[in-house]
């Protein structure tokens, strides 16, 4: 068994007990974490695979955005894990249903992918072949208007998220920078003339 099969099979097995932590962990904030781990180890398979923009993609944006964004709402929010797993053996049955239908689709679709491309004679790529240079080829030539239709969708959700979520609370204080910016000095300083009173009183 050569090294790149040993690794392989060590991130497979990395990955599998990584992700049923995620589903038994009691903890949220250690559920959030081995999941993590479980984006890592894909990563690690994705790049033994020879596909370096997918294991790149996957540790940026979920490991380094999604996640981290994960950690703070389940740090944050304040939890109650009996409300959580209330009604859990009630609803086990039809989890368990689901479950199984799924893996059962993931594995017809894997083994009929799998006999396709065993049956089909795959083209020799030369030494220095780039899948990452391959791929942005193609996006930005071949796919260059769904890329900026998908990059139009995306900004107009971003935006729209934040619309939704920005609201002016009346209990919360906040700064203006604009009245900041326009203030004057007179303004910060009012003198207020007293009579004068004797030490006498």
């Amino acid at each position: 068994m050569d090294p790149i099969t040993i690794t392989f099979y060590v991130f497979g097995a990395i990955t599998v007990l990584s992700a049923l932590r995620v589903i038994t962990a009691r903890n949220p904030v250690h559920s959030a974490l081995f999941l993590v781990l479980t984006f890592f180890s894909c990563g690690a398979i994705w790049l033994l695979l020879e596909a370096e923009f997918l294991a790149i993609t996957l540790v940026l944006v979920y490991v380094g955005a999604v996640m981290v964004l994960f950690l703070f709402v389940v740090m944050m929010l304040d939890i109650n894990l009996d409300a959580v797993r209330k009604g859990f053996w009630r609803n086990l049955p039809i989890a368990a249903f689901v479950g199984v239908v799924i893996v059962v689709e993931m594995a017809l679709v894997l083994f009929s992918m799998f006999s396709r491309v065993y049956q089909a004679d795959a083209p020799k790529m030369p030494p220095d072949f780039s899948n990452t240079a391959a791929l942005g080829k193609l996006i930005f030539t071949d796919y260059i208007y769904p890329l900026e239709i998908a990059a139009a969708i995306l900004l107009v959700a971003m935006v729209a998220a934040i619309a939704l979520t920005l609201r002016s609370r009346k209990d919360a204080k906040h700064q203006n920078p604009g009245e900041q910016v326009r203030v004057r000095a007179a303004d910060r300083l009012s003198l207020v003339k007293m009579p004068a009173e004797s030490k006498d009183r």
